[in-house]
Formats: C-alpha cells, sequence, structure tokens
C-alpha cells in the first residue's frame, strides 16, 4: 500500500517548488515547477517515520549540484548566443524524471524468514536550459 501511495504522489502535475530550508548561494527568491516531481511532497524528511529509507538525498541539493556540473556548458550558451549580460537569467529548465522499480532487495539474516523490501531508484536528467532576453528567449543547453 505504501507503494501505491507513492505512486500516486508521483503522477504528472505542476508542482511549486521552494528551497526549503533556502541551499546556501542559491536564491530562494524564484518561479521554479517541476513536473511529475518529488517536489510536490509538502513532508520534509523528518516528517517520515524513521524507517524509511527512500528519502536518501535532498532532492534540491541533487538539482543544484547537476545544475553547477553544466556551469561551464551554461556558460558556453550564453557566450555562443552573445548573451553574456544574462548571467543571472531569468532561466527555464527543462527537467525529465524517471523512476524504476529494482524489485525485491531483502537481504537474508538469521535463520528467520527474509521480509521482503521493495526498493525503487529515482533518477532526473537536465533536457534543455533557456534563458529570456529582450529579443525572445534561447536555449543555452540541450541534452
Amino acid at each position: 500500500h505504501a507503494l501505491r501511495t507513492a505512486e500516486k504522489s508521483l503522477l504528472p502535475g505542476y508542482h511549486p517548488f521552494e528551497w526549503e530550508p533556502p541551499l546556501k548561494n542559491v536564491s530562494s527568491n524564484t518561479d521554479v515547477g517541476i513536473i511529475d516531481g518529488l517536489s510536490g511532497i509538502q513532508q520534509s524528511v523528518d516528517d517520515y517515520p524513521v524507517d524509511t529509507i527512500a528519502k536518501r538525498f535532498r532532492y534540491d541539493a541533487a538539482l543544484v549540484a547537476a545544475l553547477m556540473d553544466l556551469e561551464e556548458e551554461i556558460l558556453e550558451g550564453l557566450k555562443t548566443h552573445d548573451l553574456d549580460d544574462y548571467l543571472k537569467g531569468p532561466f527555464t529548465v527543462v527537467v525529465k524524471e524517471s523512476c524504476d522499480g529494482m524489485g525485491d532487495v531483502s537481504e537474508k539474516h538469521g535463520c528467520g524468514p527474509a521480509v521482503p523490501e521493495k526498493a525503487v531508484r529515482f533518477s532526473f536528467t537536465l533536457m534543455s536550459i533557456t534563458v529570456t532576453h529582450d529579443h525572445g528567449s534561447a536555449r543555452i543547453f540541450e541534452e
């Protein structure tokens, strides 16, 4: 039943996204939305039961880390389109999210019966980054 509930919370839709709590050196004043995202879940990691291990990292922290890894490509895209004046954006980032079931990942300990444990793997791909400028918008990165 818990897996069914998790699947339902991942149904397509638009979820407003905020850095909660704000990440260091990342603007908290933003109009970011993520489609099909875990960001729509209103609970924080601390609200989950202790035996829940599905939240291994903060989604927003992983997203910022991925964007930082693409910093050179983003800067190159801005230079290519002669948009060096738009280093502060505004940017639109398209994220494709995936979730695949890993099946039974139970480990047998001792002589008792194994308790079945199911696992799912969440991942995301940054598909494109677009910057809005005076004359429209330009795609500065595409996967």
